[in-house]
């Protein structure tokens, strides 16, 4: 008889082998997985640092020079300082500044004067009101205003300023005004032989391009440039495009450096630590501001004098509906349209983020209007074109309508992307 029990032995061991390969395989596998998961995952909370944050990039360049800044209240930058964090024990810590005030204290950088966009250097005036020149109660420097009747520095006022430093956080819609600001800026920067500096900022909705491209017939402070109402650029990019183009005037060039974002693409989600205007509270806003601002150039709110700003609209001209508010005066809106009135309307404020202009807001409300006054002057101004009105009032389908886009978008693409400094 064969006896067995040596091979049960050999096949217990070589089936005891084979498991323990394929655990180990198995572990191996799984450790590798983990990694790259990790790896994944840092990539995807790696912090965005903006311009202004990049000190190391442009302190130098500013250093022994006389300095005017362009900023507002979104002009932030967060910084490592030392500091005490137990009885003679010395750490670090980041620590959060406004740019006007961090350049003022650094040794060696001589800054002059502060100009103000739309909004005021804090940001609380109203959209359209006059913002006047003064002085910055922290540092006692001169504010110049940049908005009214003075749009653009005056050669006076760049008198013996070496170098312009420009730091705003745009929201990448054509009528949102800090890139005419941008504009008349490089224009006087040309002009005056000085050179500017943009620290950079990410897009808030820079992830799309769309919308009716301004034709020329139309340009206004609230669009200058043959752009579509969304642009998906940084005003960094945007500000090349401006120069590369030679929109300024009579085909000057300024002498423009942009210190660029780190970590940043244009599909980076970003959420704006600071309102940009006293009118877009929140991330919400933000994102439907490009389809609610026409309701701007109409006898519909888009709930200026609530707490809700461009992320309602409503008017007493509407169907009654169940939603409905009642604009009051309020900080960035003295004077609301409907104030004190009832308006009917419709709150936007759960739907989801938007990747395109949606202009079935704008096409409800007007067939649901019973005023014989829907639209008004400003509209052809924010859309760009007479187009967009006429399309609406024949009674033309959205998809239609943006079907008429196309064509100056694909062309608009084009220009654009010799500018882009992020993927």
């Amino acid at each position: 008889m064969i006896n067995f029990k040596p091979f049960k032995s050999t096949y217990l061991f070589l089936f005891l082998m084979l498991n323990f390969q394929l655990i180990s395989c198995a572990q191996k596998k799984e450790v590798q997985e983990s990694k790259l998961n990790v790896q994944s995952l840092k990539k995807e909370v790696l912090e965005i640092k903006t311009g202004a944050a990049q000190t190391n990039l442009y302190l130098n360049l500013l250093k022994g020079k006389n300095v005017a800044v362009v900023a507002n209240q979104t002009s932030i930058l967060s910084v490592l300082e030392r500091a005490e964090v137990a009885p003679n024990v010395m750490g670090s810590k980041k620590v959060t500044h406004h740019l006007v005030d961090y350049l003022y204290s650094y040794n060696g950088i001589n800054v002059k004067k502060v100009f103000a966009p739309e909004h005021g250097f804090r940001g609380k005036a109203d959209a359209g009101e006059v913002v006047k020149d003064g002085f910055d109660t922290k540092t006692g420097l001169p504010i110049v205003s940049l908005y009214g009747k003075n749009k653009k520095p005056s050669a006076a006022q760049l008198a013996g300023i070496d170098v312009v430093v420009f730091d705003i956080q745009d929201v990448g819609a054509r009528f949102y005004t800090y890139i005419s600001s941008l504009h008349y800026v490089m224009e006087a920067c040309a002009e005056a032989g000085i050179e500017l500096i943009v620290l950079d900022r990410p897009n808030p909705n820079g992830h799309y391009i769309d919308g009716p491209v301004l034709e020329l017939a139309h340009t206004s402070f609230v669009g200058m440039h043959k752009v579509p109402v969304v642009y998906g650029m940084t005003i960094g990019e945007y500000g090349q495009m401006i120069n590369g183009e030679k929109w300024l005037k009579n085909g000057m060039q300024c002498n423009l450096k942009v210190i660029p974002l780190e970590n940043y693409t244009h599909q980076t989600a970003y959420s704006l630590p600071i309102k940009p205007s006293p009118n877009l509270p929140n991330d919400k806003s933000i994102n439907l501001y490009p389809s609610l601002c026409f309701f701007e150039g109409t006898n519909v709110s888009a709930g200026r004098g609530t707490e809700m700003q461009f992320q309602i609209y409503g008017s007493p001209f509407l169907t009654k509906s169940n939603f409905t508010f009642t604009p009051q005066a309020n900080e960035g809106a003295k004077y609301p349209k409907f104030k004190n009135q009832l308006c009917y309307g419709e709150n936007l404020q759960e739907i989801g983020n938007l990747s395109k202009i949606d202009l079935s807001f704008l096409i409800k409300a007007y067939k649901q209007n019973t005023s014989k006054d829907f639209f008004n002057n400003f509209f052809t101004k924010l859309a760009g074109t007479k187009k967009l009105q006429e399309q609406i009032e024949k009674g033309i389908s959205e998809q239609e309508i943006r079907k008429t886009w196309q064509k100056d978008l694909n062309a608009f693409k084009l220009v654009r992307s010799k500018y882009l400094i992020y993927k």
